[in-house]
C-alpha cells in the first residue's frame, strides 16, 4: 500500500503539533504509520511525500503475535518460547517481543535468562513499562533483592506516574515479601491515581490485617465495599459486575475476619458498666444484667414497672455473636422510654384476647388446611399463638430498633465491629426464616411477606451503616422491596429531628399499612398506670378470655359496620354478639366448643328468652349473658363444632352469622 501526501500547508493541518520542517514531519509520519512495530518506507519527492506500508508483512506479524499471546494465555510456554524467538530473529528491534520472551522464560523457571531478555527489551525501548515491572517482580519474588527491584519499580513511575494498575501490582509484590510499609506507599499512590480501582482498597485492607491493625483493615474494607456498590450501580456490563461481586465477597469475608479479631480489643464491659450507671441514675432504679437461656429472643429488657420490681432486668442468651451489642441495644430501649416518660407521652404496647381472636380468625383457612393434614387443635393454637407474638414483636420493635442502631453507631464508634457482627447474624437469621423452603411452604403467605418487609427495612439500614447489601438474599418481590424502601424513607424523615415518643408514630403508621393494627394497641402509659394492679388482676380473673371487655377500636368499627348494614330484616344485636362468639371460639379447641354447644342446648330445653338476662354457661367462666348473647353463642358454637346439625336448632340467624363473619374479615 502506498499513500501520497502533497507537501503543502494542509499536511501540517493533519499533523498540527509538529514543527514545520522535513525532519519533524518524517518522524511524525513514521510514528503514525508504524503498525505492529513494522515501520513504513518514507520518500520525499518533489512536491510530495510517498509512504509505503508492507501490509502483507503486517498481517503475518499480527497473526504470529496474536498466536504468541494465545499460547501464553493457555500456559503453552514451550511453544510460545519458540514462536517468540522466531519473531525476534526477524524483528530484533521490537522491544515487546523480547519482553514477552522474558515473561515466558520466567514462567518456565529460567529467571537468569528472563532477566537478559527483559534487559534487551529495555535496550530497544527504555520506556517499556511492562518490561520494567517484570524486572522488579523477578528481583522481588525470586532474588528477594528489594533494593534492585525498587530501581525498576521507580522507573515505571517515571514512565507512567499515574498508572494505578502498575502501582497496585508493585505494592502487592512488596506485601507478599512482608514489606508492608513499602507496599502501603505504592497503594496510596495508586488510590490517588485512581480512586475507583477496587484492588487497591482490598490491598490496603489486607496489608492492615496482616499488620494486625484490624481497625484500619475494617475501615478500608467498608470503603472498598462502598466503592464496589457505587461501581456496580453504574455499570451495565455483566462481566464487570461479576468481577465486582468477586471483590465484594473478598472484602465481605475480610470484614468478618477483621471484626472478629477486633472483638477482644474492645472494652465492652466498661462501656456497658458506664452506660448502665448513667441509666440507673436517670431512672432512679437499679439495672440487673444476667444470662438466661430460657428467653425466646437473643436479649430482652423487663421494665421494673411492668413486673412490679424495684429494678430493670436485662436478660440475654450468651451464645449470640455480639451479645454485648444486644445488651446495649436493650438498654437504649430503656433510654427511649425514659425520654418519653419525662414528657408524660410514653406509650405501652398491649395486645388483648380480642386482638388475638381477630388474628386467629384471619387464619381460619390456614387452620382448616392444618386440620386436614392431621395437626391437633392444641398444636394449631400453639402455632398461631407463636405467629401472633412474633408478628407483634416485629411490628413493635422494627421502627424502634432503627433509632436504637443509629444511636449505637453514632455514640460508640468503638462498638461498630461488634454491632456489625451482631446485626449480620440477626439479618442472616431473618433471611433463613423468610426464604427457607420448608418454612415458606408451611407459613401463611401474608405473614411471611410482612416479616420479609420488616426484615428488609433493617437490611436497608445495615447497608446505610456498613455498606453491606443483603437485600438480594431475601428473594423479595418488587412490591415487598418498594414497601420496605418506603418505610425506610419515612424513618429517615423522622431521624433527622426525632423527638421523644415519635417512634410510636412509625409503629402505628407501618402497622396500618401492613394491616396489623387490629392485633395490638398503643396506649398512654400515664393513663394506663392509673389503674391499680388489683383492679387489673380482678378484670383478668373475672373475664380471662376478654369476652365482656370492650375494645374501643373494635367498638368504633362495629358502630360504623352496624350503621352501614342495618335493616329491619337483620337483628344487629345478634350480629354484634356473634362476632364476639366467633372470636371466642377461634382460640379454643373444637372439642371444647362442642362441649359448650351442648351446655347451651341444655339451657335451651327450658327456652331462651331474648328479653331476659343472667344466663350462665358452665364452661365459660363468669358468664352472665343476655338472652340474645346466649342465642348468638348457641348458634355460633353449633355452626363451628356441629355444623351438620345446625338446621335442627331452628334459630333464624343465618343472615346474622353471615354478616358477623363478613365484619370479622374486614
Amino acid at each position: 500500500m502506498t499513500i501520497i501526501h502533497l507537501l503543502d500547508n494542509f499536511i501540517y493541518e493533519l499533523f498540527p503539533s509538529i514543527e514545520k520542517n522535513q525532519d519533524s514531519l518524517e518522524s511524525a509520519i513514521s510514528e503514525f504509520y508504524t503498525i505492529n512495530n513494522i515501520k513504513p518506507i518514507i520518500q520525499f519527492k518533489e512536491g510530495c511525500v510517498e509512504i509505503e506500508i508492507d501490509t502483507n508483512r503486517i498481517d503475518i506479524e499480527r497473526s504470529k503475535f496474536d498466536k504468541l499471546i494465545s499460547l501464553c494465555e493457555v500456559s503453552k510456554f514451550e511453544e510460545a518460547k519458540t514462536l517468540a524467538e522466531n519473531l525476534i530473529s526477524s524483528n530484533p528491534q521490537v522491544s515487546e517481543y523480547h519482553r514477552i520472551l522474558g515473561q515466558v522464560l520466567s514462567e518456565l523457571g529460567d529467571q537468569e535468562e528472563a532477566v537478559n531478555c527483559l534487559i534487551d527489551a529495555l535496550r530497544w525501548n527504555p520506556k517499556n513499562e511492562w518490561a520494567l515491572l517484570m524486572m522488579g517482580n523477578i528481583f522481588t519474588k525470586f532474588y528477594f533483592d528489594i533494593e534492585t527491584a525498587l530501581k525498576y519499580y521507580d522507573q515505571v513511575l517515571v514512565v507512567k506516574p499515574d498508572d494505578s494498575i502498575t502501582l497496585n501490582n508493585i505494592g502487592a509484590n512488596l506485601m507478599q515479601l512482608g514489606k508492608e510499609q513499602e507496599a502501603i506507599q505504592y497503594f496510596e499512590k495508586a488510590l490517588i491515581s485512581d480512586p475507583d480501582y477496587l484492588n487497591t482498597y482490598y490491598a490496603m485492607a489486607l496489608v492492615s490485617h496482616k499488620k494486625s491493625d484490624y481497625a484500619n483493615a475494617l475501615n478500608w474494607v467498608f470503603k472498598g465495599i462502598k466503592q464496589t456498590n457505587k461501581q456496580t450501580n453504574k455499570q451495565t456490563n455483566k462481566q464487570n459486575n461479576n468481577s465486582n461481586k468477586q471483590f465484594y465477597f473478598k472484602l465481605f469475608q475480610l470484614a468478618i475476619e477483621s471484626a472478629s479479631k477486633l472483638k477482644s480489643e474492645i472494652d465492652t464491659p466498661k462501656i456497658i458498666r458506664e452506660y448502665t450507671a448513667k441509666l440507673s441514675y436517670l431512672t432512679d432504679k437499679e439495672i440487673k444484667i444476667e444470662a438466661d437461656e430460657s428467653i425466646s429472643t437473643a436479649a430482652k429488657i423487663e421494665f421494673a414497672e411492668n413486673y412490679d420490681r424495684d429494678y430493670h432486668f436485662v436478660k440475654y442468651k450468651p451464645n449470640h455473636n455480639g451479645i454485648e451489642h444486644l445488651i446495649i441495644h436493650e438498654l437504649i430501649h430503656l433510654e427511649l422510654v425514659e425520654e418519653a416518660r419525662k414528657e408524660s407521652i410514653n406509650k405501652l404496647f398491649i395486645s388483648s384476647q380480642n386482638n388475638k381472636s381477630v388474628f386467629f380468625h384471619s387464619l381460619e383457612k390456614e387452620a382448616t388446611k392444618l386440620r386436614k393434614s392431621g395437626v391437633s387443635e392444641e398444636n394449631i393454637t400453639n402455632y398461631f399463638s407463636a405467629l401472633f407474638d412474633g408478628l407483634n414483636r416485629q411490628i413493635y420493635n422494627t421502627p424502634i430498633d432503627l433509632f436504637i442502631e443509629e444511636r449505637i453507631y453514632n455514640q460508640w464508634d468503638s462498638m461498630r465491629p461488634i454491632q456489625f457482627l451482631s446485626l449480620l447474624q440477626i439479618l442472616q437469621e431473618g433471611i433463613e426464616a423468610t426464604t427457607n423452603k420448608e418454612i415458606v411452604a408451611n407459613s401463611p403467605k401474608n405473614i411471611l411477606s410482612v416479616s420479609k418487609i420488616l426484615n428488609l427495612v433493617c437490611a436497608l439500614q445495615f447497608k446505610d451503616l456498613f455498606h453491606v447489601d443483603l437485600t438480594e438474599q431475601f428473594k423479595a418481590t418488587k412490591l415487598e422491596l418498594d414497601q420496605a424502601a418506603k418505610f425506610y424513607e419515612e424513618y429517615k424523615e423522622y431521624r433527622a429531628d426525632k423527638k421523644p415518643a415519635e417512634e410510636y408514630e412509625l409503629v402505628n403508621h407501618w402497622a396500618e399499612d401492613l394491616k396489623l393494627d387490629k392485633y395490638f394497641e398503643l396506649v398512654s402509659e400515664s393513663s394506663f398506670r392509673q389503674k391499680t394492679l388489683e383492679s387489673v388482676l380482678e378484670e383478668i380473673e373475672n373475664d380471662p378470655m376478654g369476652i365482656n371487655s370492650i375494645d374501643p377500636e373494635d367498638d368504633k368499627q362495629m358502630e360504623q359496620f352496624l350503621e352501614d348494614h342495618s335493616s329491619e330484616e337483620i337483628n344487629m344485636a345478634v350480629v354484634m354478639f356473634m362476632s364476639d362468639a366467633i372470636k371466642y371460639f377461634s382460640v379454643i379447641s373444637i372439642e371444647e366448643t362442642k362441649k359448650i354447644a351442648f351446655e347451651i342446648a341444655t339451657i335451651g330445653t327450658q327456652g331462651i328468652d331474648p328479653s331476659k338476662k343472667n344466663y350462665v354457661i358452665p364452661s365459660i367462666k363468669n358468664s352472665n349473658f343476655s338472652g340474645y348473647k346466649t342465642l348468638a353463642y348457641y348458634y355460633v358454637s353449633w355452626a363451628i363444632a356441629i355444623p351438620e346439625m345446625l338446621n335442627q336448632l331452628q334459630l333464624p340467624f343465618d343472615k346474622e352469622y353471615e354478616l358477623a363473619n363478613k365484619y370479622l374479615n374486614l
